[in-house]
């Protein structure tokens, strides 16, 4: 990739998806993390994919809940504070809460804002005892949130969806030794998609009616509407594969063509073929995890999974 055009000083005044996207383009090879994805076009896509049926992910995680949640909700315990990590449609908080013994208060944390809210919405009325806050905001940097002290018995985090998975597994331990601080006291209920057949994992990302490649193109969507680039997204082939010897999904944008692009002022240039890794999602074993979570400060107590074993969910204590 060649660049053009005047750097822009010290990015002063940018949003942090402008900072981000031209470190991206200008590093190589390109990478931008997929929490960019979520603008409120972005969250509708992804609750379409959630219902596909190649998408396993989501069915199979809500039919663990069914059968087992009684059990999640017996080891969080009653009067707990519960804060959702990546709060999306809340579907599967919606199960807790039902199951839960008392809970005192919901906090929802999302970065895409407004359709955060319509759910925390939805929430309140559902569950008139239970206090719901929402807070948009960047739940990969907890240190940066300010939730004040708990409120009840204990913080409880839930982190469903495997979304820990978007994370590399250096940065997986950081969050993960970052919530066992914040959780001091209670726990985290998290879910972990598991390894398996490629090819059941390689159909989830390439679904047939194209809606992940959808999903992924949004990015560049997002870019031309909220920066002002000049992305033409059917120049980009979506391409997702899983790396056998990183145990993990990856997702791309390739340039279909030698192209230019404009963003923030600068001119980039993309090869035919050059590559945007717009996200990754890491498979665990349970064993694996188990291992991580113990290194990040966690004691791993029970977990759930499905009958074909694709995917789990743990209880993970955060002793004080």
């Amino acid at each position: 990739m060649s660049v053009r055009g005047s750097p822009v000083a010290g990015a002063i005044g940018l949003s942090g998806f402008a900072r981000d996207l031209l470190d991206c383009l200008e590093s190589h090879p390109h990478a931008i993390s997929p929490k960019y994805f979520y603008d409120s076009a972005g969250s509708q896509l992804f609750e379409r994919i959630c219902d596909l049926p190649e998408y396993y992910l989501t069915r199979t995680e809500v039919s663990i809940f069914d059968l087992h949640v009684g059990e999640m909700a017996a080891a969080i315990g009653p009067g707990a504070e519960v804060v959702e990590f990546g709060a999306g449609s809340l579907r599967k908080a919606r199960l807790l809460l039902d199951a839960l013994a008392a809970p005192r208060r919901f906090v929802a944390i999302d970065i895409s804002g407004e359709h955060l809210e319509a759910s925390a919405a939805e929430l309140r009325t559902l569950f008139p005892a239970v206090e719901v806050k929402s807070v948009e905001g960047d739940f990969t940097r907890l240190q940066s949130l300010v939730l004040g002290p708990p409120v009840g018995k204990r913080r409880v985090g839930f982190f469903p969806g495997s979304t820990i998975g978007n994370f590399t597994p250096e940065q997986a331990r950081e969050f993960l030794s970052a919530a066992a601080v914040l959780l001091a006291g209670g726990g985290l209920l998290v879910g972990v998609d598991l390894v398996k057949d490629p090819r059941v994992l390689h159909a989830a990302y390439n679904d047939a009616a194209g809606v992940t490649a959808a999903f992924n193109r949004n990015l560049l969507t997002r870019a031309n509407r909220e920066l002002g680039s000049d992305f033409r997204e059917d120049s980009f082939h979506h391409y997702a594969f899983y790396r056998a010897e990183k145990q993990r999904i990856e997702m791309h944008l390739i340039s279909a063509c030698a192209q230019e692009v404009s963003l923030c002022g600068r001119r980039f240039l993309l090869a035919e073929g050059e590559s945007i890794h717009t996200e990754s999602s890491q498979k665990y074993t349970i064993t694996s995890f188990h291992a991580l979570a113990r290194q990040c400060g966690f004691h791993p107590r029970a977990t759930w999974c499905d009958k074909q074993r694709y995917f789990s969910v743990h209880w993970l204590e955060a002793p004080i």
